[in-house]
C-alpha cells in the first residue's frame, strides 16, 4: 500500500471495496452523513490511517486507494448529527462494518462499547469512547468471478430439501477432523457428503451463514446466538464457519455439494438486522445512515418492528433494495448457490397499504435474469398486522406450509375431525395454493424445522422443556401438537419406545408421500433430540449439535427407502393438482379417497369426528411416459392407508381394472418399515392402530 498517498477520486460503483490489481476502490451509501472516513488497520487492533472519502455523488461516498489490494483491513467512521429524536445516530467514535464487506476478520462478540450511547444511560446520550478494538475489521477480497459450473437447476417437483445448521451439523462428527468441525470444510468432508448422497436429498437449506450479532440479553445469561438470525452483513460468511478465514472455503463447499448432485439454498434474513432496537449496538447500518436503512415510527427515535427483533429494514428505500439485490446476485453468481429461503418474507413486501405480492422487491427479483432462475422460498408470515400470508406469494415462489405441519401432527396425534385436513395436505394443499396458476410445488411441506421440536422430541414430549434458555420456560411455542406416547422424555419402557418409533415412521412416510416439496430437518433421520427444547436458538452446544453416535440405522434406512420411492415414482411429485378425473377408458380416476369398506368416501365419512382412518388410491399410470405404461414396468396405481386411531381397522383393498393384486411395500408396524407381502384385490388388510401402509398395485 502506498504509504502517504491519500484517496483519489475513484468511482461510485460498485459499492463495497473492489480491488483491481492496482488499487482498491471504496464506495459506501449514506444519504445523511456529512462526511465518511475510511479507517485502515495493520492488524486486529492498530488503526494506522484514517482518510476521508473525497467524493460524494447521489449519496454514494467513494474514493480509490492506489497500491492497496487483497487482504487490506478496513472499516468506516461516519460523521453526522447524533439526533435520535429525528432518526439520526451518527457517532464517529464507533467503527462501522461495510455493508458490502466480503469478509470479516473474526466473529462478533457483544461488548457495551459497541453502543453509540453510554450503555446504561439511555440512547439519548453520546458515547465518546472508541470501540475499534472490539469490532471485527473488514477484509478486502478479490472477486472470484465465475470459477465453476452453473447451478444444478433441479426441477422443483423433484426437490427434497434438507434443512441444516452449517456449524452444528459437523461439531460432533467422528470422521471430521476437530479443526474442521463446524466449518464449511467440515460440511464438504467426504463422509458428510456420502451421508447426504445416500440419504438422497436433492438440496441442503442452510440456516443463515452471514455474520451475526448475539443479543446483549443472551450475554447476561451466559449464552450466545446460535441460529444466526441477527445478521450484520449480507456479503460475508460468518468467520467461525471458515476454516481459514477465506470466503473461498464456502465456494469450495458449494462445488463439492454440486459435484454430489446436491443444491445449496441459503436462508437469508433481509427483514431486520442484529443491531436491534434503540438500545442495541451500532455496528454498521445504524451508524452509516439509520434514517435510510431502517423503518422508523412517527416518533423517529423508535423503530418500526414487524419482525419481533427490534427493527425492520427499510426495504422500500431504493438503496436498501439495491443492497438486497446485489447480495442475492453475489451469492447466486459468484458463490453459485441455487436458491434462497427468505426469513419473515412478509416484511419484505409491506407498504403503507399492507402486504402486496406485487411489491417492488418481488418484482425486481422476478425480472432479474440471474435470480429468476433460482429457487425462491418464503417464510410467509411476520409479526406485523395481517402478517400471516400463506398462499399469498407470487407464482415462481414456494412457501413454508405450516398448515401442513400442524394438520399432519394433529392427525397422527389422534385429534378428532382431522381426516379432511390430512387429505388436503396429502394432495398438495390446493385449498391454499390452488389459485393464480400455482402448483403443488408452491408448498414446502415439513413436519419439523429448526424452530420447534425435532422428530424424536415430537413423539417424546407433550410439552416444551426450554429451561436451559434462561427464560423460565416462557419462550418457544406452546402449540406443538406433540404427544409423548406414554412417558415424558427418556424412557426404557419398550411399549412406549415401539410406539414412538412407529409414529416417527408414520410422520416421515406422510411427508415423503405428499404432493409438494418435502423438507426434512437434519438429524431427524438419525433420532436426533434436543431433550424437549423447542427453541434452541441460543444453544450452541450439544443440545443443538447433531450427535452422530445416536444414528438409528433402522430409521435411516426407512427414510432412504421413502426418498428413493418418491424420486422413482412421479405420482408422488406431480406438477399439477389432482382433479379426481378419469385417466383412461377404464374409468380409473387420478385420485380416489376410500373408506375402510372399500367404497369411495361419502360426505358422512368426512364429517365423522371419530374417524381416524383414510385410504387413498393414486393412479400411477397417469404420470408414466406412454412407452413405460405399455411395457407395464411400474405399478398401475398406489394405495395408501392411514390409521391414526387407537384400534385396528379391517380395510377392504379395492378391486379395479389392472390392479388384481396389491403388494405391501411400506408397513410402519415393522421395525424397518418394510414389507413385501402380496394381497389379492378385494381382500381385507388389518391396518393396525397408529400405522401407515403403502401398496403397489399390479396384474
Amino acid at each position: 500500500m502506498s504509504g502517504e498517498l491519500g484517496l483519489k477520486e475513484g468511482r461510485p460503483f460498485p459499492l463495497g471495496a473492489t480491488p483491481d490489481g492496482q488499487g482498491v476502490n471504496f464506495a459506501i451509501f449514506s444519504a445523511n452523513a456529512e462526511r465518511v472516513e475510511l479507517c485502515l488497520f495493520d492488524d486486529e487492533t492498530r488503526e494506522v490511517r484514517r482518510i476521508e472519502l473525497p467524493e460524494c455523488s447521489d449519496d454514494i461516498w467513494f474514493g480509490r486507494l492506489d497500491g492497496a489490494g487483497d487482504g487490506l483491513l478496513y472499516g468506516y467512521r461516519a460523521h453526522g448529527p447524533y439526533d435520535p429524536v429525528n432518526g439520526h445516530r451518527f457517532n464517529p467514535n464507533k467503527l462501522l462494518i461495510d455493508p458490502y464487506a466480503r469478509a470479516l476478520t473474526r466473529a462478533l462478540e457483544w461488548n457495551p462499547l459497541q453502543c453509540g450511547y453510554v450503555f446504561g444511560d439511555g440512547d439519548l446520550s453520546l458515547d465518546p469512547r472508541d470501540d475499534a478494538g472490539v469490532v471485527p475489521k473488514c477484509r478486502v477480497v478479490r472477486p472470484a468471478g465465475d470459477t465453476h459450473a452453473a447451478a444444478l437447476r433441479i426441477p422443483r417437483s423433484h426437490s427434497i430439501l434438507y434443512e441444516l445448521h452449517l456449524r452444528g451439523y459437523t461439531m460432533l462428527h467422528p470422521k471430521v477432523p476437530k479443526p474442521l468441525r463446524g466449518t464449511c470444510a467440515g460440511l464438504r468432508h467426504p463422509d458428510v457428503i456420502r451421508h447426504l448422497r445416500e440419504l438422497g436429498v436433492t438440496a441442503v437449506e442452510l440456516l443463515p451463514i452471514h455474520p451475526y450479532a448475539s443479543p446483549p440479553a443472551l450475554a447476561k445469561r451466559g449464552l450466545k446466538e446460535y441460529w444466526g438470525y441477527n445478521p450484520v452483513s449480507y456479503f460475508a460468511v460468518e468467520p467461525r464457519y471458515l476454516s481459514d478465514g477465506d470466503p473461498a472455503d464456502f465456494r469450495l463447499t458449494v462445488q463439492a455439494l454440486h459435484d454430489a448432485g446436491i443444491e445449496v439454498i441459503l436462508d437469508v434474513v433481509f427483514n431486520h438486522t442484529g443491531e436491534g432496537d434503540e438500545l442495541g449496538p451500532t455496528l454498521s447500518f445504524r451508524g452509516i445512515d439509520n434514517a435510510s436503512y431502517y423503518c422508523l415510527k412517527s416518533d423517529r427515535r423508535r423503530y418500526g418492528d414487524t419482525t419481533g427483533c427490534g427493527n425492520t429494514l427499510n426495504v422500500g428505500h431504493p438503496r436498501v433494495q439495491q443492497m438486497i439485490m446485489d447480495s442475492l446476485r453475489y451469492w447466486a453468481q459468484e458463490m453459485q448457490v441455487d436458491g434462497f429461503r427468505f426469513d419473515l418474507a412478509v416484511s419484505l413486501a409491506r407498504s403503507p397499504d399492507g402486504f402486496s405480492p406485487e411489491a417492488p422487491l418481488f418484482a425486481a427479483i422476478l425480472q432479474d435474469p440471474v435470480l429468476v432462475k433460482t429457487k425462491l422460498i418464503a417464510e410467509p408470515w411476520d409479526l406485523g398486522p395481517s402478517g400471516y400470508r400463506l398462499g399469498g406469494f407470487p407464482p415462481r415462489w414456494s412457501e413454508w406450509n405450516d398448515r401442513y405441519r400442524d394438520d399432519v401432527r394433529r392427525f397422527w396425534r389422534g385429534d378428532q375431525n382431522r381426516v379432511g385436513d390430512i387429505a388436503l395436505r396429502l394432495a398438495g394443499s390446493s385449498d391454499v395454493f390452488g389459485h393464480a396458476k400455482r402448483k403443488p410445488t408452491a408448498g414446502v411441506n415439513f413436519i419439523t424445522a429448526h424452530d420447534g421440536f425435532t422428530l424424536t422430541d415430537l413423539v417424546s414430549y407433550s410439552r416444551k422443556h426450554n429451561e436451559k434458555n434462561g427464560e423460565n420456560n416462557k419462550d418457544g411455542s406452546d402449540d406443538n401438537f406433540s404427544v409423548n406416547c406414554g412417558a415424558e422424555g427418556p424412557t426404557r419402557d419398550p411399549a412406549v419406545l415401539r410406539l414412538r418409533a412407529r409414529q416417527k415412521r408414520n410422520l416421515i412416510a406422510t411427508l415423503l408421500l405428499s404432493q409438494g416439496i418435502p423438507m426434512l430437518l437434519a438429524g431427524d433421520e438419525m433420532d436426533r433430540t434436543q431433550f424437549g427444547n423447542n427453541n434452541a436458538y441460543c444453544q450452541d452446544n450439544e443440545t443443538s449439535w447433531i450427535d452422530w453416535s445416536r444414528r438409528d440405522q433402522a430409521l435411516l434406512g426407512f427414510v432412504q427407502r421413502l426418498v428413493r420411492l418418491r424420486l422413482e415414482h412421479p405420482v408422488f411429485r406431480r406438477s399439477a393438482f389432482f382433479l379426481g378425473d378419469r385417466v383412461d377408458e377404464s374409468g380409473v380416476k387420478d385420485i380416489v379417497w376410500l373408506s375402510p369398506d372399500g367404497r369411495e368416501m361419502a360426505q358422512a365419512d368426512w364429517s365423522r369426528p371419530d374417524n381416524h382412518c383414510l385410504g387413498v388410491r393414486f393412479a400411477a399410470m397417469a404420470e408414466m411416459e406412454p412407452e413405460t405404461y405399455k411395457r407395464r414396468l411400474d405399478p398401475h396405481s398406489f394405495l395408501l392407508l392411514m390409521n391414526a386411531g387407537p384400534s385396528f381397522v379391517k380395510f377392504a383393498l379395492p378391486g379395479v381394472p389392472f390392479d388384481r393384486a396389491w403388494t405391501c411395500i411400506i408397513d410402519t408396524t415393522a421395525d424397518d418399515g418394510g414389507s413385501d407381502k402380496v394381497f389379492a384385490a378385494s381382500s381385507q388388510f388389518s391396518l393396525e392402530s397408529r400405522s401407515l401402509a403403502l401398496f403397489a398395485g399390479g396384474a
